[in-house]
């Protein structure tokens, strides 16, 4: 079952991802290069699916003032369910519709992983080229003075701020999320995602530190675009 499985990813996702990259890096002549328009490729492949997410991410934060009322107006858990299911039906709101989305572009953020780990190694990539994509002798790691195959500090430092402002962006307004509450479950949850917005930054940095700068790269500006699209989603639903 696994090698169905493993065979299915290398014929779907990673042979495709790898040989575009490969097919890019000849016809730009840059690696960095290469990996800038394949981003940008597989954002508006995978745009569809960001939008949906994002604009479900906007509904929760929208119709978060009206949950916060049910659980404090009804105690009973069964009623407040009821309520809270009548609330969604009215908003055509999926609370799962968000964790779905991620969950279906993560085999191609796993297969983006690879090709950026092997994508140097030609030892790595052999037998997974097509018959029509000319394997370079030698791929230059270097964009802008950036070794790609090596980790770089300063790609990973970059990243998670861009990573920090992404969380910040897209929690509640200040008023809201400044907003005095005497109830230690609202106090408790702000503290939550406090920690969070620093947490997620730091765990990307950590995680980009050890990794080649490539995909640094590719995560520093996928975030970028997505912290513009989602401003533009945010402030339509305004």
């Amino acid at each position: 079952m696994f090698e169905f499985f493993s065979t299915t990813f290398n014929i779907v996702l990673y042979r495709p991802i790898l040989n575009l990259l490969i097919w890019l890096y000849g016809a730009i002549g840059n690696f960095g290069w290469a990996i800038i328009v394949l981003t940008l490729i597989v954002k508006i492949l995978l745009n569809p699916l960001n939008k949906r997410a994002l604009e479900s991410q906007k509904t929760m934060m929208k119709i978060q003032p009206k949950i916060k009322e049910i659980q404090s107006k009804f105690k009973d858990k069964e009623q407040q369910g009821r309520e809270m299911l009548k609330l969604y039906q009215e908003t055509k709101f999926n609370p799962f519709s968000g964790i779905f989305l991620l969950f279906l572009q993560l085999p191609v953020l796993w297969a983006l992983f690879r090709v950026f780990q092997s994508g140097l190694d030609f030892e790595k990539t052999n037998g997974m080229l097509y018959s029509f994509i000319s394997l370079p002798q030698a791929i230059n790691p270097y964009f802008l003075t950036i070794n790609l195959a090596e980790p770089s500090i300063f790609l990973a430092a970059i990243t998670a701020v861009a990573q920090y402002i992404q969380v910040k962006t897209a929690a509640p307004p200040r008023e809201e999320a400044k907003e005095k509450s005497k109830d230690q479950a609202e106090r408790i949850s702000q503290m939550v995602q406090k920690q969070t917005m620093l947490f997620i930054p730091a765990f990307t940095f950590f995680v980009l530190f050890n990794l080649p700068a490539a995909i640094a790269l590719y995560w520093s500006l996928t975030t970028v675009l997505n912290i513009i699209q989602q401003k533009k989603i945010f402030e339509k639903h305004e």
